[in-house]
């Protein structure tokens, strides 16, 4: 009889499976124009967490017209004539895209703002809005980024061409800002200018204002 140690021992080796090999994901390459206009958001690409009121409305097609890029000079093409749409709230919404800082809301933003403001009948469709309009005007003079502080001056001097001495009155809300960029020396011309202006377009009254927040200014009459 054959032992038990005599019998020949079996090994059983276990089959190894190689596992699937995940491809690695390309990396989109970059294209030319992300290096031209780094900046640049796509407003459509689906909601975004602490989107600005502007950049909200817009996104949903709140505003009334759209860009057109051009060669040389981008350009709004409005759905309808732009007098005959409500100033409230689309003023107060394109006030308040000021503070944007991307491409397309800063164009859109200020390009529509000074369009609508330069149609037939724009000071009394803007006047009931003023005390509306302060709140965007004055976040755009308070920021720290001077491209936005620049797009809020040019706002302010085109709200007061447009309704004259009706701003005089509000005019205590904006001087306040306005003071302490005279501090600054990269600001002080700019501001300068602006003042010049917001007296130019609300007169007298406009002087009084302006010498109560700013004591050193001189007027444009003297």
């Amino acid at each position: 009889m054959t032992s038990a140690r005599g019998k020949p021992r079996i090994t059983m080796q276990k089959s190894k499976v190689a596992s699937p090999v995940t491809p690695l994901a390309k990396k989109p390459q970059q294209r030319p124009s992300d290096k031209l206009n780094p900046k640049t958001v796509d407003p459509f690409s689906g909601p975004r967490k602490c989107q600005s009121t502007f950049a909200a409305v817009y996104s949903k097609g709140g505003i009334p017209c759209r860009l057109v890029h051009g060669s040389v000079k981008h350009r709004l093409q409005w759905e309808r004539p732009p007098e005959s749409i409500p100033f409230d709230p689309l003023l107060i919404t394109l006030a308040e895209g000021f503070r944007e800082t991307k491409h397309p809301y800063t164009f859109v933003s200020v390009e529509g703002f000074k369009e609508i403001l330069s149609v037939d009948g724009a000071t009394e469709k803007a006047t009931p809005l003023l005390p509306k309009l302060v709140p965007a005007l004055k976040t755009a003079l308070a920021h720290p980024n001077p491209e936005v502080f620049q797009r809020g001056l040019n706002g302010l001097v085109q709200l007061s061409e447009a309704v004259g001495p009706n701003l005089n009155d509000h005019l205590k809300h904006f001087l306040s800002c306005l003071s302490k960029r005279l501090m600054d020396k990269k600001c002080k011309e700019q501001v300068t200018i602006t003042l010049q202006k917001l007296e130019q377009y609300g007169g007298k009254g406009s002087l009084a204002a302006i010498k109560s927040k700013v004591p050193t200014y001189c007027s444009i009459f003297s």
